[in-house]
C-alpha cells in the first residue's frame, strides 16, 4: 500500500519513457540555449575588444598630433619671442647710457648679459645690462613682455648683487630697471612701486619712467 502510494502518476496514456524523452529533450534545448548565450558573449566580448583597440588606437594617434602641432607651436612662439627679444634689445641698446645720462646719472661703462658667478658664497645671477660708474650702477633687466615674476626676479638679483659687492669690497650703490616691449600697466605699477625704473616703446624708441620719489638704492 506504501510502496503504491510512493510511485509516480503520469497522465493517462504517456508512460515514464515519453517523460524521459521530454526531459532529455529540454535538457538539450537548454545546452542549445547555453551555448547560443555563450557564442554570443564571446562575440560581444570580441566586438568591445576590437572597438577599445581602435579608440586605442586613435585617441593615440590624436594625442601624437595633438603633441605634435603643440611641438610646432611651442617652435614658432620661441622664434617669435626670440625676435621680438632681439628687436627689443635692438631698440634699448644703442641709447640706453644716453638715456639714463639724461636723468643725471653719469654713467660711463655699459656691458651686456654680465654673470656673477661665486662658488664659494653660492652667489649666481646674470645680467641683462649693467651700467656703471664710480659711485653708482644700474642693472637692467629686458623682457619681451613683463610679468610680476620677472619684477620680483630683478628685485632679488638686486639683492645678491648687494650681498656679492659687500664681499668684494665694492661700496658702490645699485639702482634696477626693467624693460619689456608689451607691459601691462598693473606690471608697470608693481615695478615703480618697488623703486625700479621702467623703460617701455615710445614711438621709434624708448622712454624711461622713474618711480614715485627717489629710486630705491640695494
Amino acid at each position: 500500500m506504501g510502496d503504491a502510494q510512493l510511485q509516480p502518476i503520469y497522465p493517462k496514456g504517456i508512460g515514464f519513457e515519453q517523460v524521459w524523452a521530454s526531459l532529455n529533450r529540454l535538457t538539450e534545448s537548454q545546452r542549445e540555449t547555453d551555448r547560443q548565450i555563450k557564442e554570443s558573449q564571446k562575440e560581444t566580448d570580441r566586438l568591445i575588444k576590437e572597438s577599445q583597440l581602435e579608440t586605442d588606437r586613435q585617441i593615440k594617434e590624436s594625442q601624437l598630433e595633438t603633441d605634435r602641432q603643440i611641438k610646432d607651436i611651442n617652435k614658432r612662439f620661441g622664434e617669435y619671442s626670440n625676435r621680438l627679444g632681439e628687436i627689443s634689445e635692438y631698440m634699448i641698446a644703442p641709447n640706453l647710457v644716453e638715456k639714463f645720462n639724461e636723468l643725471d646719472f653719469n654713467f660711463q661703462k655699459t656691458s651686456k648679459n654680465t654673470k656673477v658667478t661665486d662658488h664659494q658664497n653660492n652667489i649666481f645671477f646674470e645680467i641683462d645690462y649693467f651700467l656703471e660708474n664710480y659711485s653708482k650702477a644700474m642693472l637692467v633687466e629686458v623682457k619681451t613682455k613683463l610679468i610680476s615674476d620677472h619684477v620680483n626676479a630683478h628685485i632679488e638679483r638686486l639683492e645678491k648683487m648687494r650681498k656679492y659687492a659687500d664681499l668684494h669690497g665694492d661700496k658702490r650703490s645699485f639702482l634696477g630697471a626693467v624693460a619689456g616691449v608689451v607691459l601691462p600697466d598693473d606690471i608697470k605699477k608693481l615695478a615703480l612701486s618697488n623703486g625700479l625704473f621702467v623703460i617701455e616703446p615710445s614711438g621709434e624708441t624708448f622712454k624711461i619712467t622713474s618711480p614715485d620719489g627717489n629710486p630705491k638704492e640695494w
